[in-house]
Formats: C-alpha cells, sequence, structure tokens
C-alpha cells in the first residue's frame, strides 16, 4: 500500500487545522486547501508549511478543483468544509455565496465529483454531524444528510463521521451558544452513561476538541489491512477520539 497523502479541504476551520497538525506531527504528507481569496492566506501558508504541509490555494471551480485533485493525486480526500448561520452571507469569494446550501452541500458535492476520476480512487472522508437524518427539516443536517447521500451513491470508498458537538478554548470564534451547549451535552452525555440510559446516549452528545476529532478520523481512515475492522463505507460517531458505528 502507497503512503498516505492527505488532501484536506477546510484546512483552516477548526477540525481542518487539527486535522494538518496532527498528520504532520505523525510524518504524513498533506496537502492543505486554503481559498484564494483569503485575508489571511499568507498566514496560513507560513503556519502549514511550518508544519510540513503543501499549501494549494486553488479557486472553487470544477475545472480548478478537478485539476488540482489530478496534479496531487491524494489517497485520502477529507471534506471538513461548512459555514455557519453568523457568516452567511457574508460571501465566499465572488462566486460561491456562504450558505449551507452552496458551501456545506455545493462544495462538498464538487470536490466528490472532482475525487471520482482519480486513479487510483482515494478514500473520501467526510465530516458530517450528529442528528443527520434523510427527512430533516434542519437547513444544515439537511445539507450534510444530501452530501451523504451523494457520497454513498458514488463509487468511492468513503468514511462518514457523524461527531457530536466540537468544541474547544482555542477555537477562533467566540461562540456562547456553543459553549452553552457544550456544557448541556456533557451532562446529557454523562447522564447516558452512569444513568441507565445506555452507552448510544452517552455517545452521541458526547463533546470533543478539533484533536480529538482529528486524531480519531486519522486512526480510522488511514490503518491498514489487518488492523483493526476497516471503517470504509460507514457511518460513524465519535466518542473521546473513538469511532463507533452510528445507530442506524
Amino acid at each position: 500500500m502507497s503512503a498516505p497523502r492527505l488532501f484536506v479541504a477546510g484546512a483552516t476551520g477548526y477540525t481542518g487545522r487539527s486535522l494538518v497538525e496532527v498528520a504532520c506531527a505523525r510524518g504524513i504528507e498533506v496537502v492543505a486547501h486554503v481559498r484564494p481569496d483569503s485575508a489571511r492566506l499568507d498566514q496560513w501558508r507560513a503556519r502549514f508549511e511550518g508544519l510540513g504541509a503543501t499549501v494549494d490555494a486553488s479557486p472553487w471551480t470544477t475545472e480548478a478543483i478537478t485539476t488540482t485533485l489530478a496534479q496531487h493525486q491524494p489517497t485520502h480526500v477529507f471534506g471538513l468544509l461548512g459555514t455557519t448561520r453568523a457568516r452567511a452571507g457574508q460571501g465566499l469569494g465572488s462566486a460561491v455565496p456562504e450558505t449551507y446550501e452552496a458551501v456545506d452541500y455545493g462544495l462538498t458535492a464538487m470536490l466528490i465529483d472532482a475525487a471520482v476520476p482519480l486513479t487510483p480512487a482515494p478514500r473520501f472522508v467526510y465530516l458530517s454531524a450528529a442528528g443527520v437524518t434523510p427527512t430533516t427539516r434542519n437547513a444544515y443536517l439537511a445539507a450534510r444528510a444530501r452530501v451523504e447521500a451523494k457520497l454513498a451513491a458514488s463509487a468511492l470508498d468513503y468514511v462518514i463521521a457523524r461527531p457530536g458537538l466540537i468544541t474547544g478554548d482555542d477555537r477562533d470564534e467566540a461562540r456562547t451558544g456553543e459553549r452553552v451547549g457544550a456544557v448541556v451535552m456533557q451532562g446529557l452525555s454523562a447522564l447516558g452513561k452512569v444513568a441507565g440510559f445506555g452507552r448510544a446516549l452517552h455517545r452521541r452528545y458526547a463533546t470533543m476538541t478539533g484533536a480529538q476529532l482529528a486524531a480519531g478520523l486519522l486512526t480510522c481512515t488511514l490503518q491498514s489491512d489487518g488492523d483493526e475492522p476497516e471503517c470504509r463505507g460507514r457511518v460513524l460517531t465519535l466518542e473521546a477520539g473513538t469511532l463507533h458505528d452510528a445507530a442506524t
């Protein structure tokens, strides 16, 4: 099996930058994608290259993303893209509005389509979210449900991770709602663990940092044959850095 080469889309996000750091620390080759119109492009380039990663700043167009994946030939493509309600409408360059439809679904769908023609085909690792169902009316979860369906229908080897709340003191954005939510979810997690409601509830509401999530994703998706059971083609939840099959 060839040495892994990761292409990380969404590398500047909370989970993305943790993944770049953890992978580089393990000596894994990483291509970190940063959008070309980012006001912090030079800072991200210096940070990621200082870790040993290659920085790619291809624009988000079908032609450009398809070309850059063909050039880098990654063994694993990580789709860690997403926006927030607070940033909606601010724009992602001149062509892509920052909405769940355009970013969470549209850009990830573009990435999947760009990965399909590669030979050999890469494993696609998609960061979804807890609570995703095909019938949800929540716009954020609905966009991710559509990505999951597209990925499952593709010919790619894939892993879908549905973590609970991802939070930590090292986040750039001050998200008071998430911090309050983390406290509530930690309480529900503990309740599920000790009060007889089962491990499923504990896993569903467990919180984690970006570094814990990154380590869990790498452990699962980079494991080789003969190690722990394969994760590919599975939908997983994550508890304290360990991935488990999601309840169906």
